[in-house]
């Protein structure tokens, strides 16, 4: 339910920061990474400015369908590992525990995707690659509908443990 930026910043390296040459590589990372990633990561907790997906531009081929099931299977593997943060399981609320369930399925339909538009034995018309491009841009929106459900459910979540931690505290009379 939290999250320090430094430590999913150390997680890139194995759980250790590197060494740097000079205070200005820190910063500079620093500056990057957690000023810029992480905390325009962080405005999509807000339902108003909901979280989007990478559009590239690929061309209607086996291997534009290729290039963007990589790319979308990438999002989704990457969204789950810095979900997870290194943890085997979490506890999350109920509508995001259900969302990350359907990532799953997503995933693993877009995992098969990703096969069978690289295995050239298989057939492939321009009509068929269309189609299932037109169904990997649904797939598309569905990811965002459930990573925005997944962020917005624990954003909810942690606002009412903390808030119900500082109403539990000590009172003073």
């Amino acid at each position: 339910m939290s999250a320090s930026p430094i430590s999913v910043v150390k997680n890139l390296w194995g759980g250790e920061l590197p060494e740097f040459e000079s205070l200005d590589a820190v910063n500079e990372l620093i500056g990057v990474l957690v000023n810029g990633l992480w905390n325009s990561l962080t405005r999509h907790q807000k339902r108003s400015d909901p979280f989007r997906l990478v559009r590239p531009t690929v061309t209607p081929t086996r291997d534009g369908l290729a290039q963007l099931a990589l790319i979308r299977r990438q999002e989704l593997d990457g969204f789950v590992e810095g979900l997870f943060s290194g943890a085997e399981e979490l506890d999350l609320p109920t509508k995001a525990s259900a969302a990350l369930d359907t990532l799953g399925e997503v995933c693993a339909m877009i995992a098969g995707v990703h096969e069978v538009a690289i295995d050239p034995r298989k057939p492939a018309e321009l009509s068929d690659i269309a189609t299932t491009m037109k169904h990997l841009r649904e797939l598309t929106r569905i990811t965002e509908i459930e990573i925005n459900r997944v962020v917005l459910d624990c954003t909810r979540a942690r606002r009412q443990m903390i808030g119900s931690a500082s109403n539990s505290g000590p009172t003073r009379h």
